[in-house]
């Protein structure tokens, strides 16, 4: 093996901001070509319900091309000439179409998100004439909701109390037996998928799990820059020892180089097209479900900034807030601000802004309140509000009455 390629942490933050495309400047106008080559960039976009400021599969989208239109990822996820499918990426995803034959493997229930992971093993068994049935149902009546079926079936507690009818076809989109048709506002309408997707993409030859295993693997590295394998395996799911050797072939094959990165405990792989510009003018807020945030260790890791989602977390237990958003300005991460959009009041209302430690407020605090504001106006929101809360608050609030406007 070759000797590691020495990277400092400064390059190391600079290579993953690249390589996640946020050193780039925003188009003027984003057309569907721009939000097709971040979705190819980043590899997934997670799906999630989240809704506090927008659901969070446009957010990544918002933080590369800033005020761009979501009906463009509509039709490239949803639309008649889709470009993009939805399946178990990094978490419930929506991925490129030239990805589809990588994760049959999973479809075919390998490893932990595989369509017979233990624990839908046993309810297979018991089941598998009513799975027929709700496939039959599909197929003669075209795409439905699981609320649609004949026979919905019993809630059940343990599983999210779903119906037997959602657990069903839940189980067939995991084994490729369905797949997602459309959305009626965030539900999910199931159909066959000859009748989905392109006839190219089924027809499309399904590699190995071994080399699937690796495209993934290098895609996640694409994605990321420098990582280290347990970086490589998170991204999209991949079992530790698989992940571990599809590493090991990318080094041999040479796409990628071994690592020895300033700070970080373990050896890393660099991506060989990896690029680590001199400087980085970045300006964005980064949502909890942004690639670039998905793995809360590698955040810390590489941007010394400790984040964690306190959606969960009571109310009198949190420390910056609700649904807080790392702002990215240049290669730092150097505030975090707790956001929320009051659709009913027409406000984006900053709940909270708190500054990182040397950081700089009166550079900061600028660059911030425009940020905001074309988030605002990528909302349609009418206004925003900032609360008194935090260590930035006070300056962000003053940077936002000298742009002639009054929190």
């Amino acid at each position: 093996m070759s000797k590691p390629v020495k990277i400092t942490q400064a390059q190391a933050r600079r290579i993953a901001i690249a390589a996640q495309g946020l050193d780039r400047p925003r188009p003027a106008k984003a057309t569907r070509a721009h939000v097709e080559r971040v979705i190819a960039r980043l590899g997934a976009l997670q799906i999630d319900a989240v809704n506090v400021v927008a659901r969070a599969h446009y957010m990544p989208l918002y933080t590369r091309l800033g005020a761009y239109d979501p009906a463009l990822l509509d039709a490239a996820w949803l639309g008649r000439k889709r470009s993009c499918f939805e399946y178990w990426g990094h978490e419930a995803s929506i991925l490129p179409y030239d990805a589809h034959p990588l994760f049959r493997w999973r479809m075919a229930g390998a490893g932990a998100q595989g369509a017979r992971h233990a624990r839908w093993v046993q309810w297979e068994k018991e089941r598998r004439a009513f799975l027929d049935d709700v496939l039959d149902e599909v197929r003669a009546r075209g795409a439905l909701a699981a609320s649609e079926l004949t026979n919905v079936g019993e809630r059940r507690g343990p599983w999210w109390g779903w119906s037997d009818g959602k657990l069903a076809m839940e189980f067939l989109f995991k084994t490729g037996e369905l797949t997602t048709a459309a959305r009626r506002g965030f539900e999910r309408l199931y159909d066959l998928p000859e009748r989905v997707h392109p006839a190219h993409v089924l027809a499309a030859a399904t590699p190995s799990d071994e080399d699937a295993i690796r495209a993934l693997a290098a895609r996640a590295l694409a994605a990321m820059g420098v990582a280290t394998v347990a970086d490589i395996a998170d991204y999209f799911r991949l079992a530790p020892a698989a992940a571990k050797r599809a590493c090991a072939e990318l080094i041999e094959s040479g796409a990628a180089a071994p690592a020895a990165v300033e700070g970080w405990r373990n050896g890393a792989l660099v991506d060989a097209n990896a690029r680590a510009p001199r400087r980085i003018e970045a300006c964005a807020l980064v949502s909890p479900f942004d690639p670039l945030a998905w793995n809360r260790a590698r955040v810390e890791r590489v941007f010394g900034f400790d984040y964690r989602i306190e959606i969960y977390v009571p109310a009198a237990k949190r420390r910056y807030g609700y649904y807080v958003l790392p702002f990215l300005m240049g290669d730092a991460l150097v505030a975090r601000v707790d956001l929320k959009a009051d659709r009913a009041g027409g406000a984006l209302v900053v709940q909270a802004a708190h500054l990182e430690p040397g950081a700089d407020a009166a550079k900061v605090a600028p660059a911030l309140a425009g940020e905001l504001e074309t988030m605002r106006a990528w909302l349609g929101l009418e206004r925003t509000r900032i609360n008194r809360r935090g260590d930035l608050a006070a300056a962000l609030g003053r940077a936002w009455v000298s742009r002639d406007g009054a929190p």
